[in-house]
């Protein structure tokens, strides 16, 4: 390239760069869905949606008459697929990843046994077949059963595996998570533990990510990369799941320590989530090819494995992310060298630029304190532009994400660009524009070992390009034109390769009401990229139109994004009345009650008195509706040491879909399952309580009455009174309480 001016190598440099990103995050895409003539052997996206279909046909919260017939689908198809298939009848407790009590449920999974030729253990396939009250679980989770189904159908076109393959569709996970809990204690055939591979979506299209593994997962993550033909993963979404306080059916297997496994969902389009608009017509085909083909795959390799050695994995947790198709995987063990040698390079490279007397020391530590403010202003004006937006449209506040998101993520990117940039121009003559590109890599090295220590499966985001870019940085210190060029090329490419899918991952993920999140690994990236800047005299161009680039894209986005009939503004509402002293309250949980929703609550509430299952909302008084409560009857009464036991029946007056009890006493029991409460005091939820009701058993001491809450809750606010309709672009949130109707009276017996 000699003769070509500086500028312009710098340019193609950054272009070369940019097409890097681009391809990476391409690569993490979904694949083109295949038709019904895809070979019988193979998964088809086709095939499967018509089980989708079905599935996704109307809403089927547990318990209700829908989910019977989706169950009764269920079974017909894998018995027609020559599947043992039968029904698990149980009551259970489901619980939190803390093992905290999550609800109890009845609940009838769905269990299929397809036996291996020579069984070294199980595989799970393992999905839900309920949806929330508020949708028809078009995506949620009717993706992962007809991705279960349509894998079945594919492998039974072969010889039989060589290990046992259970297919376990689960019933109420969106309540409590309790089908994987009853399968996971009561089942015989879970008792040996084995694989887990659940199946899951929160959103209607997007990459399969695989998010969620088991504890010492080198062994189940080596086999999820090498046989997967589209392995989308990394090893920090594990961390940051492990952080918020999500759970899934892969929780109760989890944490009983007897299973290994992988967790995957598709995120994208989280608009239509547990709300009337998920159903089958949303769904992206590709993301559900994307499902199934790993699926596919992972179920033919693990079937074929040595499962006694794979399932009882232990120690580290692999570090493994997406490059180009490929899932590049290292031992745990390696993160914290490599964080501390990232961290000795950059420092190297500092001395080296010293005693060459390109700067000093005293402007390299300039340049590193002033190299936090990015750190600090990107992440705010990601927030800003969020409250911008839900200041213009206030429709979003009640939102993760907006149904049209792409015009915003890159008006995001755009703010990044320009903020970064015009910090760069602003301190690159006060403090030279090498001395903010070592200060860059410095913030990546120390980001590295912070991460190394509190979020391994995170560092090397920041380890990898701080390694690299303070190696090409010594290399150019003894280069000169093309090929220091070059070299500081590869690095920003190799931080690129790294870092452009986990930011393109992380909008879905986390909304653009944390945008904050993606933005800072922008911010990573944007450090280990100012090598290649240099003079850059085309800077205060570039700073210029990446603002009104975000200024255009916004304006776009606001265009294109309009709340209507098929897109509406989320809304949430509830009705909570209280039959001990005769109070009615509309209840809601946004977080800014919407214009419709203000028509009924303007009171913002810490708790519901009597009803502690409802925190943080606002409320507004209603009239007092016609509604029965739960009665609560004394069916036996016996003398025990110290006191007595009662025998209850709670049992509701109306057609509900849950029980809500508060009860006082030394030992408890529900429907004959012991059910541990806090200091003598239980609150539990149950869900799709028998018509009869619910049998509860209470110790109490001498001379103590038993002491209980009851409140039972239906679905549906229509029929209130003082309910007025949604108008036409407003409609349900996707929220367990919503459309909920609460009913509660308190016994002394």
């Amino acid at each position: 390239m000699a003769g070509v001016p500086k500028t312009f190598q710098s340019l193609l440099a950054i272009a070369a760069v940019v097409a890097v990103g681009a391809l990476s995050v391409w690569s993490v895409m979904p694949p083109s869905p295949r038709g019904s003539d895809a070979p019988a052997t193979d998964f088809s996206a086709a095939r499967a949606f018509e089980h989708v279909q079905q599935v996704g046909k109307t809403t089927h919260v547990t318990g209700s008459r829908a989910n019977d017939d989706v169950r009764d689908y269920l079974l017909k198809t894998l018995r027609g697929l020559g599947v043992d298939a039968q029904v698990q009848d149980a009551v259970t407790i489901g619980k939190n990843g803390d093992n905290t009590i999550k609800g109890g449920a009845r609940v009838r999974n769905v269990v299929g046994l397809i036996p291996g030729s020579a069984s070294t253990g199980r595989i799970f396939l393992v999905a839900h077949y309920d949806s929330v009250q508020t949708g028809p679980g078009g995506n949620d989770d009717g993706a992962g059963v007809s991705t279960i189904l349509e894998t079945v159908r594919a492998l039974k076109q072969g010889p039989a595996p060589r290990n046992d393959i259970v297919v376990v569709l689960t019933d109420a996970e969106e309540a409590c998570l309790c089908g994987a809990e009853a399968f996971v204690e009561q089942h015989p055939l879970a008792q040996q533990g084995g694989i887990v591979l659940n199946v899951e979506a929160r959103g209607s299209s997007g990459p399969a990510v695989m998010f969620e593994t088991s504890a010492g997962n080198a062994d189940v993550v080596g086999v999820f990369g090498a046989h997967a033909p589209h392995p989308v993963a990394t090893s920090f979404a594990v961390e940051v799941y492990r952080i918020l306080p999500n759970d899934t059916d892969f929780t109760p297997f989890r944490i009983t320590g007897r299973f290994g496994g992988l967790n995957s969902a598709y995120i994208d389009g989280s608009a239509a989530y547990h709300k009337p608009q998920d159903t089958p017509d949303r769904m992206d085909q590709a993301s559900l090819q994307h499902h199934g083909d790993n699926l596919l795959a992972l179920t033919e390799a693990f079937g074929e494995a040595d499962l006694a050695k794979i399932a009882k994995s232990t120690g580290p947790d692999a570090t493994y992310f997406p490059v180009l198709g490929i899932l590049v995987t290292y031992p745990g063990s390696f993160v914290l060298p490599i964080a501390v040698v990232a961290l000795l390079a950059v420092i190297a490279l500092a001395v080296l630029t010293v005693r060459k007397r390109h700067t000093t020391t005293g402007r390299i530590v300039a340049a590193t304190v002033v190299s936090l403010l990015p750190i600090i202003l990107v992440p705010v004006a990601a927030q800003l532009f969020w409250l911008v937006l839900t200041t213009i449209r206030p429709g979003y506040s009640n939102m993760i994400d907006p149904w049209r998101t792409a015009w915003y993520r890159w008006a995001v990117v755009a703010i990044v660009v320009a903020i970064m940039l015009g910090w760069w121009m602003l301190l690159r003559r006060k403090v030279d524009s090498a001395c903010l590109a070592i200060a860059g890599l410095a913030w990546l090295a120390l980001f590295a070992l912070v991460m190394a220590v509190i979020v391994p499966g995170g560092s090397y985001l920041a380890a990898i390009p701080a390694l690299a870019g303070a190696l090409a940085g010594i290399g150019a210190l003894f280069l000169k034109g093309v090929w220091r060029l070059a070299v500081l090329t590869l690095a920003v490419a190799i931080a690129t390769l790294v870092l452009a899918p986990t930011v393109a991952l992380f909008f879905p993920a986390l909304g653009l009401a944390t945008a904050a999140a993606p933005a800072l690994f922008a911010v990573l990236l944007g450090f280990a990229a100012l090598s290649l800047l240099d003079e850059a005299p085309w800077a205060g161009w570039a700073v210029r139109s990446a603002a009104l680039i975000a200024v255009i894209l916004t304006g776009a986005g606001l265009v294109v994004d309009r709340f209507d009939v098929t897109h509406p503004i989320p809304s949430q509402l509830m009705y909570a009345l209280d039959t001990d002293t005769g109070t009615a309250l509309w209840v809601s949980s946004e977080s800014s009650p919407g214009e419709w929703t203000k028509q009924f609550v303007s009171k913002e509430e810490f708790s519901v008195a009597g009803f502690p299952m409802l925190e943080g909302v606002w409320t507004g008084q209603a009239q007092q509706a016609s509604l029965p409560p739960p009665l609560v009857t004394v069916l036996s009464e016996q003398t025990v040491s110290g006191g007595r036991t009662v025998r209850l029946r709670v049992a509701p007056q109306r057609d509900v879909r849950l029980i809500y009890l508060d009860v006082a006493g030394r030992e408890i029991m529900v429907q004959g399952k012991a059910f541990p409460g806090r200091e003598g005091q239980l609150q539990l939820l149950f869900h799709a309580p028998p018509p009869e009701g619910l049998e509860v058993t209470v110790t109490v001491g001498a001379g103590e009455k038993v002491s209980i809450a009851a409140a039972d809750g239906s679905d549906g606010l229509e029929a209130l009174p003082g309910f007025k309709p949604r108008p036409a672009g407003v409609d349900v949130a996707g929220s367990h309480f919503s459309e909920l109707v609460l009913v509660k009276r308190s016994y002394q017996l």
